[in-house]
């Protein structure tokens, strides 16, 4: 369960698509070879079918294009204060590569701050494909490999799927299945599915956006387990939400954040469906 909560808490999410250069690297693909046609081969050798054309991919084989996170922190005068944050922040910028991405996340970051990492599957998932690309990418990053160090019960970072799923497929939950049951929005238009076709359009600034949904879906479902565990009242709890609302409505104000709206509409329609609409939230 939740343990504690820190003064500083990023429930995060990452997006990854495959990396054409290690498909070239690893099967021996001739540099000409157009892109779509690597992309293919990756996943033919990933085992691909007929239902299943796009296999899931060894993060190995695999680029970091896109890291959210909504921070908490908690500040000396017991204020708190929220923050929706993501990487790359100007997706037009070419120089906003993986590299950069890694640096800010993991060493500017993590890495000076220490919070409390959250994440869904992010044991697994999410922090193994950072350290393999970190290390890909010959970064020297001691805190965050002693982090990855520690032992699952004595490390400080959650992974909210650990808490909620158990062995076997009948005792597995997906973040979509258990925020959408928890009245918070789990997919909506986007899935991690359209990601590697949305990437290779063009469209980064799609993927960022579906990734700070994931983000902010993540956070609420954090908030919903710290309730579970006792560690917020029935009214931190609702106070804790109404931040959530607030930050939204607020970053609402630039229209390059208009995005959100959907996000706002989807969880007051899900609180009214598991009818939790009476929290005053709304």
């Amino acid at each position: 369960m939740i343990t504690n909560i820190p003064n500083e808490v990023w429930a995060f999410d990452c997006e990854w698509v495959p990396d054409l250069l290690a498909g070239r690297l690893l099967y021996k693909l001739p540099e000409d070879l157009p892109d779509n046609e690597v992309i293919k081969i990756m996943w033919q050798e990933g085992g691909a079918t007929e239902e299943i054309p796009m296999p899931f991919l060894k993060t190995a084989l695999c680029r970091v294009v896109s890291i959210a996170m909504v921070i908490r922190r908690k500040g000396a005068n017991g204020t708190v204060q929220l923050y929706l944050q993501a990487l790359p922040e100007e997706t037009a910028d070419i120089t906003q590569d993986e590299g950069y991405i890694l640096k800010r996340f993991l060493e500017e970051g993590v890495g000076r701050r220490d919070p409390q990492l959250v994440g869904y599957n992010s044991r697994n998932a999410d922090l193994r494909i950072l350290t393999q690309r970190a290390i890909f990418k010959g970064m020297s990053l001691l805190a965050f490999s002693q982090r990855l160090a520690a032992k699952p019960w004595e490390s400080q970072d959650v992974d909210l799927m650990n808490i909620v799923s158990g062995f076997g497929k009948g005792f597995t939950a997906s973040l979509n299945e258990v925020a959408t049951l928890s009245g918070i929005p789990g997919k909506l238009e986007t899935s991690g599915d359209d990601v590697c076709g949305l990437y290779y359009s063009g469209k980064l600034d799609q993927i960022v956006q579906y990734n700070c949904f994931d983000a902010l879906t993540t956070y609420l479902v954090w908030l919903r387990m710290a309730h579970f565990s006792a560690k917020f009242s029935s009214d931190e709890y609702i106070i804790e939400q109404m931040r959530v609302k607030n930050m939204l409505e607020a970053m609402l104000q630039k229209p390059e954040n208009s995005y959100l709206q959907s996000y706002l509409d989807a969880w007051k329609r899900l609180k009214e469906q598991t009818g939790q609409i009476d929290d005053g939230i709304f």
